[in-house]
């Protein structure tokens, strides 16, 4: 643990309305089916007789297009929050425990759970931050249009009632889901919007408390081998680090503590997990937990800042740091660098010595007049304007699709997306050569050069912001963007091209996902949840701000087209 403050020993955790807490539960399950949805006047009821400061937010949002997976096209509701102020401070920090209130019978345990904490919270005197209780509604929705209110800003359109209640300045945060009276295991969500990752303390917390009240913990579902130093171990802990590098690289937020990451607040989401294992813990158990985590993020004298914010987990005590994978990445990038060295010595002993039989076109080279940068303006063009229509025409042109064609507005999106896509392969890549010499070796030589050095700038940058993201496109794109030109078996070459193109890759992806967490799916399935997975990109991008489709849309599409390009040559 980096941070002194929170050592081991400081707090002896303490929870007994465990039957209390069943009882809270059982109670917000009856009015949340009588009401049909959340329990608003009940649940201000409760958290009133609790003690606590008690506020409502109501809110709406029209989604770009249906989201057909929950059947909605307009999303309105209510969250509901209550403030215990601290006793011994003046207001200026908080913590937050959020629940999101699901559907059906998902977690109802996780509201009884989180009052019952409020009322044992109501009775210690030893706060020093504020502590905010959230039940917020339509999940990541509900949790975007809370956040945009508290930090009085509007960024993704969300109509809200505001914000009539403020505590401090959030500190952490943890959203919890839990869905049975009983668990036998705890499993940790990290991942947040655009792959960002909490404070590496904060998981540390969350796995120290488990080993000390006997807790089995996992990530990614999976739980840690006690022969670690064996080759099955080592197997078991690559799966869990590629399937964080999947969900990382997606850039979706793996819980409701995904969106309190934009604001520089470390969070995390706990799931209660109750699977066949033998060994069963009751809310006593889950409650002190909870409670003893919050205790040691009250000790704090200062935001987590002294621990990782880039790191990778293979378990959850272990981790790969920033230093360790970045390297491997930058030996990913130095390829394209190097390539790009070479051919740009190629052009300058051409320009020196144009009869140099070492110069690609020999000594018919020294014929053609030397090209200038200006072969390279129509690709360029025709491969971004590509790329802006990816990324404008499927939301734009739904409506029309649906008049003239027999699909839904949500079908129509992801239809027009891959149509854009695909017909890339089929645009007029020869413009080139309507102008004077543009026809030469030089010329794909010089548009290579650019299309490498392009396409380093944007993986580089991406991986400081997402390394998943940047190292999945960087390890596919790579080798085939070094090694393919217009010369050599151009079939070839064209096939290895489109396997690595990001929609392959995001295919890929998906079935490795499926095989990594045991449950292998046909080809047919995967086709389903391709069509899906490109849907909810949109949607994550419209409704949360997630950069992965404008970035592949705008950056990676149209430079994957630049080599397409200098395949087609002529």
């Amino acid at each position: 643990m980096s941070e002194n403050s929170m050592g081991l020993t400081m707090v002896e955790e303490q929870f007994v309305y465990g039957e209390r807490a069943l009882s809270y539960a059982r109670e917000f399950a009856g009015h949340k089916k009588k009401a049909g949805g959340m329990p608003v006047a009940w649940l201000e009821k409760t958290m009133w007789n609790l003690g606590l400061e008690v506020y409502k937010q109501s809110f709406a949002r029209t989604l770009p297009f249906p989201d057909e997976l929950r059947e909605r096209y307009m999303v309105k509701g209510t969250n509901v929050y209550g403030i215990l102020r601290a006793p011994r401070a003046a207001s200026t920090e908080s913590l937050v425990l959020s629940v999101p209130c699901s559907q059906g019978q998902q977690n109802n345990q996780a509201v009884g759970l989180m009052l019952a904490l409020a009322s044992y919270f109501r009775g210690q005197i030893y706060w020093a931050k504020d502590i905010i209780f959230l039940v917020n509604e339509h999940d990541l929705v509900g949790m975007e249009a809370w956040l945009e209110a508290y930090h009085n800003v509007n960024v993704t359109e969300i109509q809200s009632s505001g914000m009539l209640g403020r505590a401090g300045a959030i500190q952490a945060a943890v959203s919890l889901e839990l869905s049975s009276d009983v668990i036998t295991s705890f499993d940790l969500a990290v991942e947040g919007l655009n792959g960002q990752l909490p404070n590496l303390d904060l998981v540390n917390l969350f796995y120290a408390f488990c080993q000390k009240s006997n807790l089995l913990c996992t990530i990614q579902g999976k739980l840690q081998r006690s022969d670690w130093d064996s080759l099955p171990a080592y197997l078991h802990s690559l799966q869990t680090l590629l399937l964080m590098v999947l969900k990382q690289g997606s850039g979706r937020p793996q819980g409701d503590h995904g969106l309190f990451l934009r604001y520089h607040i470390e969070a995390v989401t706990v799931r209660g997990i109750n699977s066949f294992r033998q060994y069963k813990y009751d809310m006593g158990a889950v409650g002190k937990t909870l409670e003893g985590m919050f205790r040691k993020l009250n000790n704090l004298l200062e935001r987590l800042h002294q621990s990782y914010f880039f790191y990778l987990l293979p378990s959850l005590s272990r981790f790969v740091s920033i230093g360790v994978y970045m390297p491997a990445f930058g030996f990913l990038i130095l390829i394209l660098v190097l390539k790009a060295l070479d051919l740009w010595m190629k052009l300058s002993r051409c320009d020196v010595d144009p009869a140099d039989q070492s110069c690609d076109g020999g000594p018919m080279a020294a014929e053609e007049p030397r090209p200038s940068l200006l072969p390279l303006v129509p690709p360029l063009l025709i491969c971004h304007a590509t790329g802006l229509a990816l990324y404008f025409v499927p939301i734009l042109g739904q409506h029309m699709a649906t008049q003239h064609f027999p699909v839904s507005e949500s079908e129509a999106v992801v239809l027009t997306v891959i149509a854009i896509y695909v017909a890339g392969l089929a645009l007029p890549h020869n413009t080139h050569r309507v102008l004077t010499g543009a026809g030469s070796d030089r010329g794909w030589m010089m548009l290579k050069l650019l299309s490498l050095l392009y396409l380093a700038i944007q993986l580089g940058c991406i991986a400081l912001i997402n390394f998943s993201l940047g190292f999945l496109l960087a390890v596919t794109m790579v080798p085939v963007a070094a090694a393919v030109q217009p010369t050599g078996p151009k079939a070839l070459q064209a096939v290895l091209l489109v396997l690595v193109t990001p929609a392959a890759t995001l295919l890929f992806g998906i079935f490795l996902y499926h095989e990594l967490i045991e449950y292998p799916i046909s080809v047919l399935e995967g086709w389903q949840r391709f069509l899906q997975a490109i849907a909810e990109g949109l949607l994550d991008h419209h409704l949360y701000g997630s950069v992965v489709f404008p970035f592949v849309a705008l950056f990676v599409y149209p430079c994957w087209l630049l080599l397409w390009n200098v395949l087609f040559w002529k």
